[in-house]
């Protein structure tokens, strides 16, 4: 029998939880929430990274008792029977689909804007993050883990410089009045924010993978917690503090906010850092998001073609030769039609935010002797609580759990030898 390779250690496993949580959500939301809320914004973030803690120990937690590359699937499908893992399985694909492209478009707008290229230009750009992040996934995680501890690496040096060149330009007067549009901006921004914060689950597509997961996973999760609170406050106090939101309507907010103590270099080192922020996020969501279809389709939930393993580099190709698809419309949409950023990641933010809430609910029942019943209680209250702010958005989550819930099983009675057959 082939299964996935046991090659993680907490350094691999810590950058690819903090490449898929520092997403692109830092190139756009703190301008877009200090738009929405005014300074108070800062207290949706301050929220959110509070938040963080209980979330990832959660999902840590899961991970430990759980290690199967089905994460939040598996979890649901041991806590509610195997209905409702499917349920969960439907709605995933709701997530990665439309959030990496999503992802790839920002981060090429911010080298669009620098080169002055058309807007075609920057979607061609787009695809070929995408393509770099299938291929590097089809080659390996050992690979991928790499690749993501040195995007962190590179990530979070590049943010504090930001960060240290706006300091001198942050003034006392710019956190008042600190509501100036009330506090349900504030819970809006929060809902927004899921996009920022969603990753943490990803440790549980890979747990299967790692080495020592009882030992390994508590402490990626623990130093990846850290690394993500101080950066996103970091941002989010400079871009109020600065009042750069003030200065413009578009998605470049982390360009004024480097602008302003470093000029044109630091478009330059915008632009370098929007690339890796957007290829470390696309990495670790393409990664995640194949190991759960494996594990659905291994269940029988999905086609099982995509339970089938390359006999080189152990990992579900046929996985990312189905995202092209999906990826390419988007894309080619996107080429035609002008939507806004901000708009287009409402939607797969309430379709994380259903999913944490089932996460957090599974938890409640799977996880031994009552560990961490508060971390669980707050994080699923949280996330009951952001939905009420997403709007329209969530009829996505709910129209592919009601898909999900009906949906019979695809095959039966196939042995996991069967299933999990490589190909060269």
């Amino acid at each position: 029998m082939t299964t996935l390779k046991r090659v993680l250690t907490w350094r691999e496993g810590a950058g690819m939880t903090i490449a898929g949580v520092l997403g692109s959500g830092v190139l756009i939301l703190p301008e877009v929430t200090a738009r929405l809320a005014g300074p108070a914004a800062i207290v949706a973030w301050a929220i959110m990274a509070l938040m963080a803690l209980p979330m990832a120990w959660t999902f840590g937690r899961l991970a430990v008792v759980r290690p199967d590359a089905g994460g939040i699937a598996s979890y649901v499908r041991r806590a509610f029977g195997p209905r409702a893992g499917r349920m969960v399985g439907i709605l995933y694909l709701g997530t990665v689909p439309v959030a990496a492209p999503a992802a790839a478009l920002i981060g090429a707008g911010y080298l669009g804007a620098l080169l002055n290229w058309s807007h075609i230009d920057v979607v061609v750009v787009a695809g070929s993050l995408l393509t770099l992040a299938l291929v590097v996934n089809l080659v390996g995680i050992e690979w991928s883990g790499w690749a993501a501890t040195a995007l962190v690496l590179a990530i979070s040096l590049l943010l504090l410089a930001a960060v240290a060149s706006a300091l001198p330009h942050m003034q006392a007067g710019s956190y008042t009045p600190f509501w100036p549009h009330g506090w349900w901006p504030v819970g809006q921004s929060v809902a927004l924010l899921y996009w920022a914060f969603v990753g943490w689950e990803m440790i549980g597509h890979l747990a299967e993978e790692f080495v020592n997961p009882q030992r390994d996973i508590p402490r990626a999760l623990g130093l990846a917690v850290g690394v993500i609170a101080i950066l996103y406050l970091s941002v989010s106090a400079v871009t109020i503090g600065t009042e750069t939101y003030r200065t413009g309507l578009g998605d470049a907010g982390l360009a004024r906010l480097i602008g302003l103590g470093l000029g044109q270099a630091g478009r330059v080192a915008t632009t370098i850092l929007a690339l890796l922020i957007t290829y470390g996020t696309m990495h670790t969501y393409i990664a995640g998001f194949s190991r759960l279809v494996y594990a659905q389709a291994r269940e029988g939930d999905l086609p099982r073609c995509f339970a089938v393993l390359h006999a080189r580099w152990r990992t579900p190709f046929r996985v990312f030769l189905a995202l092209t698809v999906p990826f390419t419309v988007i894309l080619g949409v996107s080429a035609f039609f002008q939507v806004s950023l901000a708009s287009l990641i409402v939607w797969p933010s309430a379709v994380f935010i259903v999913l944490y809430i089932l996460a957090m609910a599974s938890a409640w029942r799977i996880v031994p002797n009552h560990q961490g019943r508060l971390a669980t209680f707050l994080s699923g209250l949280l996330s009951v609580l952001a939905l009420a702010f997403v709007g329209w958005a969530v009829v996505l989550p709910l129209t592919l759990m009601a898909a999900g819930w009906w949906l019979l099983p695809i095959h039966k009675g196939q042995g996991q030898e069967q299933i999990k057959t490589t190909v060269s």
